[in-house]
């Protein structure tokens, strides 16, 4: 992989710190936000809700409150954050306007606090996934069209030069992305009634991981593991039938959520058969991640990044066997409906995407800082808070929704399958708080840095930004 000096022959920076460590900064805000509404909706399962009787925050509400963070908010964000730097550093230009970054990211964020506000107040969306209210939508579809321009200024301007992987998997992400949110927030609301509606919304809820998280996670991986290892991408032939095997599959294989549904059956078995197709793209990037690491394994005792790399790597190759097993119609009797769904999501979400994303902060905050992490010890617990406590809540909703299903199956009285529940679930509030302590650790390793980067000495180091 070639990286463009940070350096233009002008002297001006090439890449844009700034707006680096804003979206990396209110990033790690908005995950915070999330892990605490995931949590205490969870109590609500426990009889132990925190708020009852209060509409504001009524757990249906906490609950939009929670997905609509992780999605638009943390890992959005964070996506941005890794874009305004590979972008640059691939192309070797610039983005469009440095002004107009700011802009947008004021723009953007104040969109996503009016959504989490207005879901609170009762006023959201009723589409899955698409909760963010109507009267913002427009706002929202034009900022990401405005930020895809800002974004994609520098790759037509060196449209001449051969393109490294990660920037086909960017420009992918940055053309589907705008398109999957039209799709998902306007169509079924405005367009297609009943059934109709509901394919259209079964395909966004899946695409809006698997054609905007999907592929800028991928670049991102693609990215960073080169580079923080100084060894080549084991395979480039490999990440490119991924990337077609991506572009291919990963659209048709949304119906699988509404399987049994009014959808039509040639609908739902196409998705199945991507759903399992797709499987293609998982392994070569599976593969191409761990034969670079292979080179040298040693690296990841003292190299963070790469620790966080390496588990969402193995955490996406589970994720994504389990996936081709449950879109069954033989294993969708069993776990329809079931919490078995809840953590799928929560491991594909969390043990993949937002375990690359904090090893992109881990690989990129010191060199914007000046300085080293300051306790190499809350950066462990970190890690192995968030690895054992995601873990946990897998297996344990994995197994959750087995239990309901075969109850469900033979007819039991539904309110037996929640008692039967109820150790489940204390043992997902109990994952999550451990997931919660882990991010506090990372918070006050953060906060620590920060403060110790304000000093004369790091200040004064500041030039390592023009070599990150």
């Amino acid at each position: 992989m070639k990286e463009h000096p940070s350096k233009s022959e002008t002297g001006s920076s090439l890449v844009d710190y700034e707006i680096i460590k804003w979206h990396f900064y209110i990033a790690i805000g908005y995950f915070f936000l999330a892990i605490l509404a995931g949590l205490t909706y969870s109590l609500q399962f426990l009889q132990k809700y925190p708020f009852p009787g209060v509409s504001f925050l009524s757990p249906g509400r906490v609950r939009m409150v929670h997905t609509q963070s992780v999605a638009y908010a943390w890992l959005a964000n964070g996506i941005f954050a890794t874009l305004y730097y590979m972008i640059p550093k691939l192309t070797g230009f610039p983005v469009l306007s440095r002004k107009f970054s700011r802009v947008l990211f004021v723009v953007y964020n104040a969109l996503v606090v009016a959504t989490v506000v207005m879901i609170l107040a009762g006023l959201a969306q009723g589409l899955e996934w698409a909760e963010t209210p109507q009267i913002l939508d427009p706002f929202v579809a034009v900022a990401v069209v405005l930020l895809v321009i800002n974004l994609m200024a520098p790759v037509i301007k060196s449209r001449a030069q051969t393109m490294y992987v990660s920037l086909w998997y960017i420009v992918a992400g940055l053309i589907w992305t705008p398109l999957v949110y039209v799709m998902g927030n306007f169509l079924p609301q405005y367009v297609f009634p009943g059934t109709s509606g509901a394919t259209i919304s079964s395909m966004y809820i899946h695409d809006l991981v698997g054609l905007f998280v999907t592929p800028m996670g991928i670049a991102m991986a693609y990215y960073i593991v080169p580079v923080a290892m100084k060894r080549p991408l084991y395979s480039h032939a490999l990440s490119i039938i991924g990337f077609w095997g991506l572009a291919f599959f990963y659209p048709m294989n949304s119906a699988h959520h509404y399987l049994f549904s009014p959808i039509p059956m040639w609908t739902q078995y196409a998705s199945i058969v991507a759903s399992i197709g797709v499987h293609v793209v998982v392994y070569t990037v599976v593969f191409n991640i761990l034969a670079t690491m292979a080179s040298d394994w040693k690296q990841l005792v003292n190299n963070l990044p790469l620790r966080w790399i390496l588990f969402g790597t193995i955490a996406y190759l589970l994720t994504c066997i389990q996936c081709a097993v449950q879109v069954t119609l033989s294993a969708q009797t069993i776990i329809h409906f079931t919490d078995w769904v809840v953590g799928h999501a929560h491991f594909v979400l969390l043990g993949v995407f937002s375990f690359w994303i904090t090893g992109w902060m881990y690989y990129l905050l010191p060199r914007i800082w000046g300085v080293p992490w300051y306790s190499n010890t809350l950066a462990r617990w970190h890690f192995w808070l968030l690895a054992i406590g995601v873990s946990i809540m897998q297996i344990d909703l994995l197994a959750a929704g087995v239990v309901q299903g075969l109850m469900w199956k033979s007819l039991s009285p539904f309110i037996d399958s929640v008692a039967a529940s109820m150790p489940f679930w204390w043992t997902r509030t109990l994952s999550g708080i451990a997931i919660l302590v882990g991010e506090g650790c990372f918070l006050t390793n953060f906060y620590l840095t920060w403060q110790e980067s304000r000093g004369p000495r790091a200040q004064a180091a500041m030039g390592v930004e023009a070599t990150a």
